[in-house]
Formats: structure tokens, sequence, C-alpha cells
């Protein structure tokens, strides 16, 4: 058995809670972890490289981002799905419950604020604060005292638990400080591989659960603000949260695992592999959108308006558009945007979904399948 990464100690009124140790533990470097982070490192080498030949990589980072908060926030249990965030950004009416669709929303807006801040500022537990407090603007845990670490002790475990029986305790309130601290000085370390320095840092923020609300949220945040940070790619394209989504329980049990017997290999091994999946996921993706583009302007090339191919190209961003949005977007007339969107319709490239007599709203429902298709959890078939 490895050695527990961390102590227990009794609190007055009885329970325990977990204290982990500092990081980097010892790390068990057998060659199938070898294997593993040579297998991410060149999916994330692949993606990076992919990324920067993007023609559009600003606005295919819109959908994904936005793809991110849905499947992030739905491992929290909220339910609104992309295509309806999407739609809602255009302009529809979306029969959601609002309450869900502002918590995803919140994780569009913390990420964008993580990317922006990175530019002059390192990642930190000011930038963490100010990242959770974006996210619960607002929303249910607006009680949880938004951008603020806790004061009391929190705990984890079925509905109805208490401190007495939960099935986990992290920190009380003074080592949580200390922890956070020892926290701050690794994420500036720089002598340890970076997919590996960010696995072992998720695991310890989810350990130390410094927030009473939103901890599940910040910690995937985390995840990719650190590859933007450390120019391990060349921006956000990178998401974990649909891997975590569809392994939730082995997801869950590798974690548990290192608190309650050091098991840090297994745990390395589930992350990097969603590492490696999640890059090649986004990989397909991105080209899949691409090529369905190119294939699209191609359809409109003989057009003697240029607007018809820009509206090709704010579907990468949206695939949901009004004709009014695309005039103020494309700062043209309505009526050339009308003309544009129909020429679109009669070539099959978007359809009317909203089924309304005014503000119409229109979808490019490939686009929008490509973004939806679940995650693939094993690598693509090597071709013969």
């Amino acid at each position: 058995m490895d050695r527990v990464p961390g102590r227990k100690i009794k609190a007055p009124n009885g329970y325990e809670a977990f204290v982990p140790d500092p990081l980097p533990p010892e790390i068990p470097w057998t060659s199938k972890l070898v294997s593993t982070l040579s297998d991410a490192d060149r999916a994330v080498g692949n993606l990076a490289g992919e990324g920067r030949r993007l023609p559009n990589q600003h606005l295919l980072i819109r959908p994904f981002v936005k793809r991110e908060a849905v499947l992030s926030s739905r491992i929290e249990g909220t339910q609104a799905t992309l295509g309806e965030l999407l739609a809602l950004e255009a302009g529809s009416v979306v029969d959601r419950s609002p309450d869900d669709l502002r918590e995803v929303g919140n994780y569009v807006l913390a990420m964008e604020h993580g990317i922006e801040r990175l530019q002059n500022f390192p990642l930190s537990l000011r930038l963490i604060r100010e990242l959770h407090e974006r996210l619960m603007a607002g929303v249910r845990g607006d009680q949880a005292t938004p951008g603020d670490f806790r004061r009391s002790q929190n705990w984890i475990g079925p509905p109805g638990c208490t401190l007495m029986n939960a099935s986990y305790v992290p920190p009380p309130v003074p080592e949580m400080h200390e922890c956070l601290g020892g926290l701050e000085t690794f994420l500036h370390d720089r002598t340890i591989p970076p997919l590996v320095q960010i696995a072992l840092a998720h695991y310890q923020f989810e350990a130390i659960h410094p927030f009473l609300d939103g901890n599940g949220r910040v910690g995937r945040l985390l995840i990719t603000l650190f590859l933007v940070e450390r120019r391990v790619l060349p921006a956000p394209l990178l998401y974990l949260s649909a891997f975590f989504e569809a392994t939730r329980q082995d997801y869950y049990e590798r974690l548990r695992a290192v608190t309650d017997r050091g098991e840090w290999g297994p745990w390395l091994e589930y992350f990097l592999n969603g590492v490696a999946r999640q890059a090649e996921d986004a990989i397909g993706r991105a080209q899949a959108i691409n090529e369905r583009l190119a294939d699209w302007r191609g359809l409109v090339a003989g057009s003697a308006s240029s607007v018809p191919s820009a509206l090709i190209d704010l579907l990468a961003a949206n695939p949901y558009w009004t004709v009014k949005g695309v005039s103020q977007k494309l700062e043209v007339a309505f009526t050339t945007a009308q003309r544009a969107v129909e020429k679109l319709v009669g070539h099959s490239i978007l359809i009317e979904v909203s089924g309304a007599k005014r503000d119409r709203v229109y979808c490019a429902k490939e686009l929008l399948e490509i973004l939806e298709e679940p995650t693939r959890l094993t690598p693509p078939p090597t071709p013969p």
C-alpha cells in the first residue's frame, strides 16, 4: 500500500478532517505511466499545432468554451444543453430554468475572465477567487460568499449527511489556508512535466475544497487556464469536463483512492488518458467543423455579395443566428442580411428553428450536431 498523502485531525466536536500533504508527492514512474504521459504529450502537441493552423481559431474557441461550460455545470446537476445556450445567445426563447442557464453562462464568463487576466497576471489564489466570484454571482451558490475562501467547515457526502457521517471532510479553515499557500507555490514550480503538474494540482484543489460551493467547477477551470498560462496550448482548446462527466464514477473513485491509499499512479494514468482523449476529440471536432465550413463557402463562392461567405464564418462561433443579429454583427443592412440568410437556407446550410413569424432564429444543424456528439473515450482507430 502506498503512503496516505496527508493526515487526519480530530476537531473538538468529534469529526475528523483530512489535511493533504504539500505537493509534489513521490511519483511512481512505472512504464505504464510513462507511456500514458507520452501519449498525452503527443496528443496535446498535435492539438496545439492544429490550433495554430486553424483559419478561424478565435471563432471556434467560443462554442468549445460553451460546450465545456455545459458539461462542467452538468456534473454539478444543471440540465441546460449546448443547443439551448447557443440559441439563447442568438436571441431565441429557451424553455429551460433561468438558474441553470445563468450557472452555465457564469462559467463562460469566468473562463473568459481567466484567459484575459493571464495576459498580465499569474495563476494565483487571487485569480482563483476572481474566477469563483464570477462563477457564483447571482446563482444558487450566491449565498456561498462568491470570491471568498470559506470561513467555516464544509464536507462532502450524500444529501442529508452531517460532518459526523460525511464521506469526506476537507481541512479546517486554518489548515486550509496553509494548504492553499502551498498549492499556489506548487503552481509556479517549473520542474515537473506540466500535464503531471496540473493533474496533481487538480487533486490537491479538490482535496482542499476551499469554497462553500463551486469547487468542482473552479477546479476544472484551472486545468484549462494552467495549460494556457504554461503555453502548452496557444488557446483554450482542451477541456476535461466531457471526459470527467462521461466517466464520473471513475473520476471520484480515483480521487478517493489517492486520499485513502495514496494511489497517485492510477489517478495520473486516468487524468492523462483523459487529456489524450479530449485532445483527439477537440482536433476531430475542429477539423469536422472547418471541413463543413469550407464546403459551404464553395457553395456560395459565386455570389455577387460577400455577405453569405461572411455569414458562414459567423457560424463557426455560433450555429444559431437571426437576421437582425447578422445585420448587426456584419454591419450591413437588414435586407442584405436577410438575402444572405435566405441564400444559406436555399443551400440547406441553415434551417429556421423558431417557428416564429418575426425575429426568426436559424440554425446550422450540421455544426450543432458536431458540437453535441458524445465524447470519444477510446483512441481513434489506426489507419490501415
